[in-house]
């Protein structure tokens, strides 16, 4: 299998994803620039966290309209497996490759931190090495991450088990005190009625090691590998 690395302008979390794919899961993995619209006969695309380009403007509404994304879109509706993190999620969102919009965060700051979060389904190609109602502990770090939908969306989501993550306790509670950002019934990582497009606040490829302090963000990576192991 290979995965693809998508590099828009300002990114700064690209180079993490790369290497836990080079380094930790050990799989071919290549740079995937914006502005081209060769996906490299990649298995899976991944749009990394960063900031993106135009996030003065909202974040992910210029980088939605890159050559590259053009692609994506085809490759999504087609079946591939398409991780996006953070910004990723966003641009994900403005995409409309996913439903709903991320937001300010509550109180209106940047948020840096490890949380927790837990895991809702183990039906999608991200998630299947995970246990349903496991806690993974994960860091976040973002501005706008509050998750935000109307409200026929949120229960079509939730009806469809398309809620992936959700912001919890240690114990695996769900609680306002629990979730870091504001999001709408603390959802952390939602997927695509296919379940091949996942988006997810927090940061995966920083909890990879025990270097960083954890390694439960290297199930979804796993995940992925078994997932095309399968096919």
């Amino acid at each position: 299998m290979k995965f693809g690395v998508i590099i828009f302008p300002g990114s700064n979390c690209d180079h993490d994803v790369y290497w836990t794919i080079q380094n930790v899961i050990k799989q071919p993995v290549t740079w995937l620039w914006h502005e081209s619209h060769d996906l490299e006969n990649c298995d899976v695309i991944i749009i990394p966290g960063g900031f993106a380009f135009g996030d003065y403007l909202r974040t992910g509404a210029i980088a939605k309209f890159s050559p590259v994304m053009e692609s994506v879109r085809k490759f999504a509706e087609s079946g591939g497996l398409l991780l996006g993190i953070c910004n990723g999620f966003q641009i994900l969102c403005e995409s409309g490759l996913l439903p709903g919009a991320l937001m300010r965060n509550v109180g209106l700051k940047y948020v840096c931190k490890p949380v927790q979060v837990r895991v809702e389904s183990t039906d999608t190609p991200f998630t299947n090495a995970c246990q349903e109602g496991q806690v993974l502990t994960i860091p976040i770090g973002h501005m706008e991450g509050s998750y935000f939908c109307d409200e026929s969306t949120l229960e079509e989501l939730i009806r469809n088990q398309r809620v992936v993550f959700r912001y919890a306790e240690p114990d695996g509670r769900i609680t306002p005190e629990a979730n870091p950002n504001g999001s709408l019934d603390n959802i952390a990582g939602i997927c695509s009625p296919g379940r091949n497009v996942l988006g997810m606040m927090p940061h995966p490829e920083r909890a990879t090691e025990p270097e960083l302090g954890g390694t439960d963000g290297s199930k979804i990576f796993e995940s992925l590998v078994s997932a095309m192991a399968e096919k």
